[in-house]
């Protein structure tokens, strides 16, 4: 039991952190909204919201308004929900594999789910009945597909399922999936360009038809996770301990595992292979305010969908007119945090 003095130093860390991450959140959307090749002053951007919500326009600039509602909101929106999707989802995968490393890009999951994308661009797959969710459907099946095969062949290789084993088998399949997607790239004709854009990780001219298509999907997904936090604390410690404190850690797993690769097949399907998201977010929610993942979760949502926000503001203004992938941003990033993250659990191993 834990005092109650430190009860309430953990829920006032805990408070702080929602709080600072609110605001950071609302800062980044501010400035995604107002900075970009036409400047829009904060004034004005909050005058356009109130306009467009009750109905109260004034003497509004029409070019400004069109830039706020049509084009930015809904980018900043859509990278919200992305960054947002593959942070928590990166978050119940470190949980549940109790591995800092694990994450959708290094299980593979991402690279399934981009196969699965692909193909349907590539072939110009549409499901009966599904229509636009086609993509959508068919990237988070591979996605799963590719969680459990990945799984599987980890098992297959040591019955005890390291974490080591398993991150390296999504390693080893995310190299082999790559190559399937390299010669589809080298097969194709007229969508070449439109796959190429893809694979580098976009939000841009991507407007409310993408949120449409995600925003169900992470609705599902997080809710599933968030409902499974107390479970994802309990397995923590182990899962004889957690079956003990009646945890049906088989069913808890499979949905843990299923959301997750829910959240990252939808995400990938709007906006391409945006890698390093769901491993630096959710180790930093961590190190900050602790493991619980009652507020890891939330958290990482939170930051999350910042930090895309922030990424993609970067990939559009560093080279203006230019607009890098926001891919290539994202991996700067990330790639020197994973490997501080290794060092530093290489360390601890050790010591």
């Amino acid at each position: 039991m834990l005092k109650p003095s430190t009860r309430t130093s953990l829920a006032n860390k805990v408070w702080i952190g929602y709080s600072l991450s609110s605001i950071f959140l609302v800062i980044a959307f501010c400035l995604a909204i107002t900075i970009g090749s036409v400047q829009v002053p904060l004034k004005e951007m909050l005058q356009i919201f109130w306009g467009s919500l009750f109905g109260t326009h004034g003497e509004l600039d029409q070019t400004l308004k069109t830039i706020v509602v049509d084009i930015r909101f809904p980018r900043v929106v859509l990278a919200s929900l992305v960054g947002a999707s593959l942070a928590i989802a990166g978050a119940s995968f470190q949980g549940l594999l109790k591995n800092p490393l694990a994450d959708p890009y290094t299980l593979g999951v991402s690279s399934g789910a981009s196969v699965g994308a692909v193909m349907t661009i590539f072939f110009g797959i549409t499901l009966p009945g599904l229509g636009s969710f086609t993509l959508p459907v068919v990237s988070i099946l591979a996605a799963l597909a590719t969680l459990f095969i990945v799984l599987g062949f980890a098992r297959f290789v040591e019955r005890s399922m390291k974490m080591e084993t398993i991150i390296l088998t999504g390693i080893i399949f995310s190299s082999f999936l790559g190559s399937i997607l390299s010669l589809m790239i080298a097969l194709t004709g007229e969508e070449l360009r439109q796959i190429i854009n893809w694979l580098l990780g976009s939000v841009s001219m991507r407007g409310w038809e993408y949120i449409r298509l995600i925003a169900p999907f992470f609705i599902i997904g997080s809710f599933l996770l968030m409902w499974n936090a107390r479970e994802l604390n309990a397995m923590a410690f182990g899962e004889e301990r957690a079956q003990h404190l009646g945890v049906n850690v088989r069913l808890r797993k499979y949905v843990v595992l299923a959301s997750g690769s829910l959240l990252t097949g939808a995400a990938v399907a709007v906006s391409g292979t945006i890698g390093f998201v769901g491993l630096v977010v959710p180790h930093m929610v961590r190190m900050a305010w602790g493991a619980d993942h009652r507020h890891v979760l939330p958290l990482s949502v939170i930051n999350g969908a910042s930090l895309l926000i922030v990424c993609d503001l970067a990939a559009r203004t560093i080279i203006s007119p230019t607009e890098l992938p926001i891919g290539v941003i994202t991996a700067l990033i990330g790639a020197p945090v994973f490997g501080l993250i290794l060092i530093k659990k290489r360390r601890e191993s050790r010591g």
